[in-house]
């Protein structure tokens, strides 16, 4: 077994920094050298494809201030898997005088069995999505 230095097989030779993010370049025992290579180039902002073009659409269909709350409230109450939008445009209910939106007619009977329940659910997924939007993910 022929014993090298820590390090001496692997050498890196490169790092290219794109707008996009770092590429680093190695080479191996086999001593070649490679060339850095710019990361690939970010896409351009659009507007939303598949789903969320769906979902875009159906939340457009509703007047601005509704838009807004179904937008902070982001999942239907009863599915809470089920984006609003995904399914149509959301439902809006009056529970116990609130506003609150679901996926669909199918959950409507479900969310006014229950108010207390759908209040606090809707109460969970609005503090959700806040942290989610204060953390930008």
């Amino acid at each position: 077994m022929v014993r090298r230095p820590l390090g001496t097989l692997l050498t890196a030779l490169g790092v290219a920094i794109a707008a996009t993010g770092m590429a680093v370049v190695l080479a191996g025992c086999g001593g070649g050298s490679p060339q850095p290579q710019a990361a690939a180039p970010a896409p351009e902002a659009g507007p939303p494809t598949g789903p969320d073009a769906e979902v875009a659409a159906a939340l457009a269909e509703l007047p601005p201030e509704d838009r807004r709350l179904a937008e902070e409230q982001k999942f239907c109450p009863v599915m809470p898997d089920t984006r609003l939008g995904e399914m149509g445009a959301p439902i809006k209910l009056e529970v116990k005088g609130q506003p609150v939106f679901v996926c669909c007619k199918g959950c409507r009977k479900k969310a006014l069995a229950d108010p207390d329940k759908t209040l606090a659910k809707v109460a969970e997924l609005k503090a959700a999505r806040a942290a989610e939007s204060r953390t930008g993910k």
